[in-house]
């Protein structure tokens, strides 16, 4: 396994958490995508346009907090327990989806393991144990 790391949901306010985050651990963002630079942010209105789609803060040795905005206006609405996923980063595509349908197995698949816009394979579900988890495996050869 190449990293596993853990990936944050805020109701809205994942810019302010994560300049808070980065004032104690220091370093820069590695990324920051906003719902408006997605294939669906013309659709959204312009405070949700301008929420976090994606923040990446390296912390430590090859550790990443990760963090998203999860909008009620795309359906999603945070619970105590949902607030948050672990994330695995596969050696390979074949691995990644062998994790992938491993940990589906009794579990509920929410994004199916596919490539995504962002040009990463990316699988989203929570297990049978009621834990979300995300796996994603990226070529950069």
């Amino acid at each position: 396994m190449k990293a596993f790391n853990p990936y944050l949901n805020f109701a809205g306010n994942t810019e302010e958490a994560f300049n808070f985050y980065k004032s104690i651990f220091g370093g820069e963002y590695a990324m920051v995508m906003r719902y408006k630079d997605t294939p669906e942010g013309a659709k959204l209105s312009t405070e949700d346009a301008e929420k976090i789609m994606h923040i990446a803060l390296p912390i430590g040795n090859g550790n990443v907090l990760m963090a998203t905005d999860a909008l009620e206006s795309m359906g999603q609405k945070l619970n105590a327990g949902n607030n948050f996923s672990l994330s695995v980063h596969a050696d390979s595509e074949e691995d990644a989806h062998r994790i992938f349908n491993a940990l589906a197995d009794g579990g509920k698949v929410i994004v199916p393991m596919q490539m995504q816009f962002w040009g990463e394979l990316f699988g989203q579900l929570t297990d049978k144990f009621g834990i979300q988890w995300m796996v994603t495996y990226t070529d950069r050869k």
